[in-house]
């Protein structure tokens, strides 16, 4: 059997197509303004001080004044509450929520009942009617997952739930292909929508700081995130790096620790344990001597801004365009992944992606190149946070606990949208998914927590 980090997953990838950017600076001037601010973006840590070097991506790989691109990041962090609030009025009739323009001022919200169009807009967002609720085209795709055990995908590689289509689309470079595997798994017709593609996805592995390379015998991979287990300092990476209890040096190839756990095919995750001599930091490598600062683990919108930094290629931006994104890669389907418009190569792989300083999750493979642009997926990072009981290294000093709050929330765990918790005898409902940190409790983060 290959090694999951064999030579042939290290060639170069072939160029399928330009990277999709945002609009230039001047298509700015007629873009709608965001709805007024309210206290909810101030829950959400870091929206005001972004990192100098995610900003100078932005601007290059986004088409963005320094700006528009701060402007982008807080519509962005104030879209997310705004979305989540709208969720839970919804509940099943929501269809899903996505940002556009430029600098993301537009929200949309979709709804399977004309009769919400008030209350989404009331909520600061532009609705729009469509067929299908978003836990219906969920229930197919997971279909499609499951059929992908026992149906050859080859040519048929990558499905997701598309929000904007308010369909399942399933990528294909054969109808036929298409055909048998929607024949296989049963999957209703008028909900999938079949996509023609010439790409080929596969793990980018090839070729503690997020962005330094590391290498696993002779092949090289990047960090992701720093993590902690306990008093166990690692990071966060990507599976197909390497199986767990692989040995890995560190960028100076120094001896720096082994794979804790590693699961590839499936998802595309894995953590390292460090030995004593490296400390884990809560910082990405960027431009020049710059590092970018992680704050918390909030998802991003469809649609989000969104940059990576790798030990190939170093910072690229793009755009979030689908989460829970089914991939075939040769060695098998990975499910679960975020598609992004980011370009990345070969030695890219676990390397980070963030969105302003929220941790998003680990370069797993694509297609195409940093020179011609191209598409590639993530392993998100809460999944794996919550699969190996493991925790975030972030910037936020822990506060300490103050007086005897009490109640079922937790530092340390991973919440989903809608998921309820008690603090200090106060309910609150999730808003948007993320890790839960000491300094994030939900009497202080209205962007991550509603009172209910």
């Amino acid at each position: 059997m290959l090694r999951r980090h064999a030579t042939a997953a290290c060639a170069t990838l072939t160029a399928v197509g330009a990277l999709v950017l945002a609009g230039s600076p001047g298509a700015v001037a007629g873009e709608a303004p965001a709805p007024p601010s309210t206290p909810a973006a101030t829950g959400t840590p870091g929206v005001d001080k972004p990192s100098p070097a995610l900003l100078d991506a932005m601007q290059r790989d986004l088409g963005l004044t320094r700006e528009q691109a701060e402007t982008r990041l807080r519509n962005e962090a104030e879209a997310g509450t705004r979305a989540g609030r709208l969720r839970n009025t919804l509940g099943d009739r929501f269809a899903g929520a996505w940002v556009s323009g430029p600098v993301s001022a537009t929200l949309t919200v979709a709804t399977t009942d004309a009769a919400d169009t008030a209350a989404i807009k009331a909520g600061g967002a532009e609705a729009k009617v469509v067929r299908h609720g978003l836990k219906r085209l969920e229930a197919a795709k997971a279909k499609l997952d499951k059929g992908s055990l026992r149906t050859k995908t080859a040519d048929a590689p990558v499905w997701y739930v598309d929000l904007r289509t308010n369909s399942v689309t399933l990528e294909a470079s054969e109808a036929s292909a298409a055909d048998v595997f929607l024949t296989a798994t049963g999957v209703e017709r008028d909900l999938v929508r079949v996509k023609s593609t010439t790409e080929r996805p596969r793990p980018l592995a090839h070729d503690i700081r997020g962005g330094d390379a590391y290498y696993i015998g002779t092949s090289r991979c990047s960090v992701g995130f720093a993590v902690v287990s306990g008093t166990q300092q690692g990071f966060a990476t990507a599976g197909h790096c390497g199986p767990a209890g692989a040995a890995t040096l560190g960028h100076n190839k120094v001896a720096q620790g082994e794979f804790k756990a590693s699961t590839f095919p499936g998802k595309d995750m894995a953590w390292v344990a460090a030995n004593a001599d490296w400390t884990a930091t809560a910082q990405i490598k960027g431009q020049g001597d710059q590092n970018v600062e992680v704050a918390g683990s909030t998802e991003a919108l469809v649609g989000a801004s969104i940059c990576r930094s790798g030990s190939t290629t170093g910072w690229h931006c793009g755009t979030v365009e689908q989460h829970d994104t089914s991939v075939s890669y040769l060695q098998g389907t990975v499910k679960g992944l975020t598609r992004t418009t980011v370009c990345a190569e070969p030695g890219d792989s676990g390397g980070p992606y963030i969105s302003g300083t929220q941790a998003q999750g680990v370069t797993s493979g694509g297609s195409g190149n940093c020179k011609d642009g191209g598409t590639t997926f993530y392993q998100p990072v809460n999944p794996l946070l919550q699969e190996y009981g493991l925790t975030l290294k972030t910037n936020a000093p822990d506060p300490g606990e103050t007086g005897k709050a009490g109640g079922t929330w937790a530092a340390g765990k991973v919440y989903q949208a809608g998921d309820q918790v008690t603090y200090d005898g106060v309910s609150y409902r999730c808003l948007q998914p993320h890790q839960a940190q000491p300094g994030l409790r939900p009497s202080e983060t209205a962007g991550l927590w509603q009172r209910v």
